[in-house]
């Protein structure tokens, strides 16, 4: 009876008002993973992608010629461009086209062929989606003779379209500030060098268009644009490599439509490096125009090969694997309905493209081939021997391949194995040195987690051919120890005895050349390990914080910080606090002070801080104070009447002007400082005002003032203790925050005794593990054959412009 109950209430709770419909742009906020792909690192810089995306495909369409990125201070993004700039008028349902397109999922102008002949965006999702992802989000167009601008808080509109002045230009400018909400991640932040590497693609497979991009935080900028589009790319490619042939074999053509261009050229890594894209779409796991290029490749070699008898005493034709061989390669087809394997387009799937790459192929590369007998003899003789090492390595993969427990085989005498057999449970830790390895044996959990220490630094796998790769006895080892052979015919990544491959060194020049040597291996030897996840890098933690009886394991310079807040604040009292205030409020608050004065200090390029200040503290309506000539006026006086009182300052002299903004019908404030005989300027106009960065030290402003009004009162011995500014406040709370602590730096593995390495490393619930993806492949080779190739002159410009980016590093 009891049973039947159960069932009938449960049938009850399940009824038509269970069925939910998500309204406008709430699905993508409740399912953001299904639009961008995740919502860590990946997912936030999809969002940038997403709107260049439009203004690329503006550019296919022949009307954009430039595009300018930039990252602001408080890690808002504008992205304008001066292509046609998006429909302002009245769409059919009654609202400005422009909100449309910014607030309704599969709206549109790519879906009828008409306004864009081919593009990388099809399903009218990826503005919206931004739109919907972003905490504020604002869209300037350009068209038509006037500015139009509409705003947008977490996808919803605030206000209509507004008409704001006239212009003679045309284009889209879009800003956003991604949601802390969806992106809760603390290390996520844009990567200047992560936007560079997707801007510079797209502007080789798209030769003539410029895009410039401008980073805020830290004032740097660069500008992409290729007059030769592919043949730079591979030529970029190359960088690192020594090429076989000095010319770039480059063709294109088009047949039903279907545009297709490919460049390729051969160098001396034993390495391919064959990249393909579908309407500027990156289609990393191919496809058929991927197919229909190595198809032609293999047979077009082979054919010229055995016609001029350049096989030899070879047995056998040359296999694909021996022909891509050190191949640098770019195929870029344009599709005009090209069928993709999701929103993230990883793979094309039209058929009709496989037979017409190959046909291309096949003609112009055997044209190539007669016209060019010298370089293509080199480029066989590559092929040759390619083949010949595959053969030799066929026998010695034979030696290294792991032989279980039933045909009498034994794991590498020096690694302690797990007793769990379920690959899905083992864990793999490869730690640097037999000390370490020591003490990670008597740390480790037995049943779990096996540990092969590994001596001194691995073979540089980036200059090896394959056959002297598996002499290397370290390497051997490994292999012995994962189980899954290697080679491209004989790797099968299913065999592999551990899911988690753990790479554990010290956090020292040697641990991270060793660590690089590992990842070196497993990206060139064995990619689908990677691909699947199985790769992990130990993250031990720099910091030992001790006080009295009490230590505390913290992970990296922000985590010390946090403890040191936390600590300091627990007995702290601020007599003219908000009644009611909690502990956590009051860390939220100290951390906004530091944020705001993190953001005060990044816009120092643009602005003067002390100007800025005082602007923000006054609590104004900048967009209103701009439409104003006197109360403009009058706010400069008030700073430069505040100056006089401020003589620490240092500022010796305030002029200002005023420039009327027609396209925003307002006034730009320029504002001159001289400060100890240096002149600078502070513009003040409506992209300030309108600015992403400016709500955000106004809006902190406001919670600073709701918590606690100036000056801030603490008790002293005597008389009460004033704080006159936030960051007086909060250098007082840094500085008492380490007294009393004992805070160690940790540099080894071997530093550590077996129950701290448990503690800290190796248990699964205390432990943090860093996942290795290869989130670029292009940028993902290009490293690799920097660091670890044959060149030296990439290698040295490479520390030479990351030099002073290092952090935490020990020498």
């Amino acid at each position: 009876m009891a049973d039947n109950t159960v069932e009938s209430s449960s049938q009850k709770s399940y009824s038509a008002d269970s069925i939910q419909v998500l309204e406008g742009l709430e699905a993508v906020r409740k399912r953001p993973g299904m639009y961008i792909g995740d919502t860590g690192l990946r997912g936030y810089h999809h969002l940038v992608y997403e709107i260049l995306d439009n203004s690329v495909d503006e550019a296919l369409a022949g009307f954009c010629k430039r595009i300018n990125i930039t990252i602001h201070a408080d890690e808002s993004v504008t992205n304008e461009d001066d292509g046609r700039g998006i429909p302002v008028a009245q769409h059919k349902n009654g609202k400005s086209a422009l909100e449309v397109v910014m607030t309704v999922l599969h709206a549109g102008g790519k879906f009828d062929g008409g306004s864009y002949k081919v593009s990388g965006g099809l399903h009218g999702v990826g503005a919206s989606v931004v739109n919907a992802l972003s905490e504020r989000c604002q869209v300037e167009v350009r068209r038509d003779g006037y500015v139009w601008k509409q705003s947008y808080e977490r996808g919803k509109p605030v206000g209509d379209v507004e008409r704001l002045g006239t212009t003679d230009k045309t284009g889209t400018k879009t800003t956003f500030k991604p949601d802390p909400l969806i992106f809760k991640g603390e290390d996520t932040t844009y990567s200047f060098t992560t936007l560079g590497n997707r801007f510079r693609e797209l502007a080789f497979l798209n030769a003539g268009l410029h895009i410039h991009l401008t980073d805020e935080r830290s004032g740097k900028s660069q500008d992409f644009q290729f007059t030769t589009g592919l043949q730079e790319f591979i030529s970029y490619l190359n960088e690192s490599k020594k090429a076989l042939h000095p010319q770039v074999i480059h063709f294109k053509g088009e047949k039903d439509t279907v545009e297709v261009e490919i460049a390729l050229q051969w160098n001396d890594s034993y390495t391919e490096s064959v990249y393909s894209y579908c309407n500027n779409i990156n289609t990393i796991e191919g496809g058929t125009h991927l197919i229909g290029l190595r198809g032609a490749l293999t047979r077009t070699v082979n054919s010229y090969a055995t016609d001029k008898g350049l096989l030899k005493d070879l047995k056998e034709n040359l296999e694909g694997e021996d022909i891509r061989e050190g191949l640098a390669a770019v195929v870029s087809v344009k599709v005009r309905e090209p069928q993709f394997e999701g929103q993230t387009k990883t793979k094309l799937g039209n058929t009709e493209v496989k037979g017409i790459v190959e046909s291309l192929v096949n003609d112009k590369l055997a044209d190539w081939f007669d016209r060019n007998p010298g370089p293509t003899k080199t480029i066989v003789g590559k092929c040759v021997e390619a083949a010949r090492a595959r053969l030799a390595a066929r026998k010695a993969r034979e030696l290294t391949r792991r032989k279980t427990a039933l045909d009498g085989g034994a794991l590498p005498g020096k690694m302690a194995d797990c007793q769990e057999r379920d690959p899905a449970l083992c864990e793999l830790y490869l730690v640097e040195g037999d000390s370490a390895g020591g003490s990670a044996k008597q740390a480790r959990d037995r049943r779990t987690q096996a540990v092969l220490p590994l001596r001194g630094k691995i073979l540089n796998v980036e200059k090896a051919r394959f056959d002297k790769m598996l002499s290397n006895e370290e390497i051997k080892t490994l292999i012995s120890a994962l189980g899954t052979g290697i080679g491209r015919d004989n790797m099968d990544a299913g065999k592999i005895r551990y899911h988690k491959v753990v790479i554990m060194t010290d956090a020292d020049v040697d641990g991270s050349h060793i660590r690089t040597l590992l990842l070196t291996f497993f990206y060139r030897q064995m990619p689908e390990v990677v691909e699947r996840g199985y790769v992990y890098i130990a993250q031990p933690p720099l910091y030992r914080a001790k006080k009295g009886n009490v230590e505390k394991y913290l992970k990296d310079e922000r985590a010390l910080l946090d403890h040191l807040l936390q600590s300091s604040l627990n007995g702290i009292e601020v007599r003219n606090l908000k009644v009611g205030t909690t502990e956590g409020e009051l860390k939220d608050f100290v951390i906004a002070i530091q944020k705001f004065d993190h953001l005060l200090k990044t816009m120092a390029s643009k602005y003067d801080p002390d100007l800025l200040h005082f602007f923000v503290s006054k609590g104004l309506d900048l967009k209103k104070a701009l439409e104003s000539q006197e109360q403009l006026d009058k706010l400069v006086a008030e700073f430069k009447a505040w100056v006089e009182k401020s003589p620490t300052k240092g500022i010796l002299g305030v002029t200002h002007t005023l420039d009327k903004d027609v396209e925003h019908n307002c006034f730009t404030l320029k504002v001159r400082i001289s400060r100890y005989g240096h002149e600078s300027e502070s513009r003040f106009g409506y992209a300030t005002a309108a600015g992403s960065e400016w709500q955000e030290l106004t809006s902190l402003w406001r919670k600073f003032e709701e918590r606690v009004k100036l000056p801030i009162e603490l008790p002293g011995d005597k008389e009460p203790v004033l704080f006159h500014t936030y960051q007086g406040f909060l250098a007082h709370v840094l500085e008492t925050s380490k007294k009393g602590i004992y805070i160690q730096r940790y540099k080894g593995l071997g530093e550590m005794n077996p129950e701290q390495l448990w503690d800290t490393t190796l248990n699964p619930e205390n432990r943090m593990l860093l996942q290795v993806n290869i989130e670029d492949a292009i940028a993902a080779d290009e490293t690799f054959s920097v660091l670890m190739g044959e060149e030296v002159e990439p290698r040295r410009k490479f520390i030479h412009d990351n030099a002073l980016l290092a952090r935490e590093l020990d020498v």
